[in-house]
């Protein structure tokens, strides 16, 4: 029956590829980001609601947030649904296709779910990129009865581990005194030499952090004129750490930076630690064996199971640590090509593109078929997920 199952899900994604490659092109020509989704939300919720998905939009207080539930009972398998973009880039991050991706899944799912007990679950989760939508929705307890979630990520390799890093952002100020630069600068305090000594501070800590660790950041203000003493200068940045205790303690290092710089150019200091903390995540072991091996049927050659490759940080991982989850990635474009670019964003549209968003479908809907076929999957995750807590 599974097998059965299992082309019969195959045969429906292929059934409605063509529907799912305009949906991604529809999300992916009309960038839009993080909380501002309201479109992208849109086209992915009222095409699971006339598929027969019963939807909750609003969620966890959250106005580009949703449900699509098919199935009722135990065990609920969600698919997580990104679909924010980058400033300026657009869909760098291949956002679109992780929401087509899902939404197929959970359709072709329906198979499974009818011969079954169980449930199947499309979460649409907002503002990845910067804000940490899973975040607030984790924290409103929207995943509480939730069994098991998955959401596939496009890449440059096809891999069912993936590391992720903690992440915090930082929002920084320096006030200081404007004064003309040529005729009388000893009457200035510069804010931009503050926020220059605070970058090369940070460049100098980079080397005594451990090796996961990342520190970057932008200036959003720099100054109004070079013949202008700086009064004020403003930067935003990342903090990053394999674990959530040693985010903790970089957290005070990275202070340090700019509170010296502030300290030697007598600029006041004013910061904010973003909200929101994204979470490393946490694999299921179990669950992505599974995965790889439904990725490996469709002809896709899977990188060696013991390699996990780093792919930055994700909110994915807030999910991960209150249900067993994976967050693997396909291959849509060649390797070298780095995410958050303009040729990942085109090749978030190519017809390489399309393939890694069918596959990816079919992949988690076969693994869905795993779990409601064989009811002792389940056990066995939780099981893992449960050592691996405590």
């Amino acid at each position: 029956m599974c097998a059965q199952l299992k082309e019969e899900v195959n045969r429906e994604i292929s059934s409605i590829r063509d529907e799912l490659i305009q949906l991604s092109l529809k999300i992916h020509d009309n960038p839009e980001l993080g909380y501002e989704e309201h479109k992208a939300a849109s086209w992915l919720s009222e095409y699971l609601e006339n598929k027969g998905f019963s939807i909750e939009r609003g969620l966890g207080g959250l106005s580009t947030a949703f449900k699509a539930v098919y199935g009722s009972g135990k065990p609920i398998i969600a698919l997580i649904a990104e679909y924010d973009a980058l400033p300026e880039i657009g869909h760098s991050c291949g956002h679109n296709i992780i929401a087509a991706s899902a939404v197929g899944a959970a359709i072709a799912s329906r198979a499974a779910v009818d011969s079954s007990d169980g449930s199947v679950a499309v979460f649409g989760t907002p503002a990845e990129e910067i804000y940490g939508g899973k975040v607030t929705m984790v924290s409103a307890s929207v995943f509480n009865e939730v069994d098991i979630a998955m959401l596939v990520h496009p890449g440059v390799r096809n891999i069912a581990l993936a590391d992720s890093l903690a992440c915090q952002n930082l929002d920084v100020e320096f006030f200081g005194k404007s004064a003309h630069a040529a005729a009388h600068p000893e009457q200035g305090t510069n804010a931009l030499e503050a926020m220059i000594l605070s970058f090369n501070s940070v460049n100098s800590l980079r080397q005594h952090v451990k090796e996961k660790s990342r520190i970057h950041g932008i200036i959003t203000n720099g100054g109004r004129a070079a013949n202008i003493v700086p009064d004020y200068t403003s930067a935003s940045f990342m903090v990053r750490a394999a674990e959530k205790s040693y985010l903790k303690e970089i957290k005070e290092k990275v202070l340090d930076c700019f509170r010296g710089a502030a300290l030697s150019t007598g600029c006041r200091l004013e910061y904010r630690w973003g909200s929101t903390i994204y979470d490393p995540m946490k694999n299921n072991m179990l669950l992505a064996q599974l995965f790889s091996n439904n990725l490996q049927s469709l002809g896709r050659k899977v990188e060696p199971f013991e390699l996990c490759f780093g792919f930055g940080s994700t909110d994915m991982g807030n999910i991960s640590q209150i249900v067993p989850s994976i967050h693997p990635m396909i291959a849509i474009a060649p390797t070298g090509t780095s995410l958050h670019s303009v040729e990942f964003a085109q090749a978030a549209a190519s017809e390489s593109g399309h393939n890694g968003l069918v596959d990816a479908a079919k992949a988690m809907a076969m693994t869905v078929v795993d779990i409601i076929c064989d009811k002792g999957l389940i056990s066995q995750i939780k099981s893992e997920f449960e050592a691996e807590t405590n």
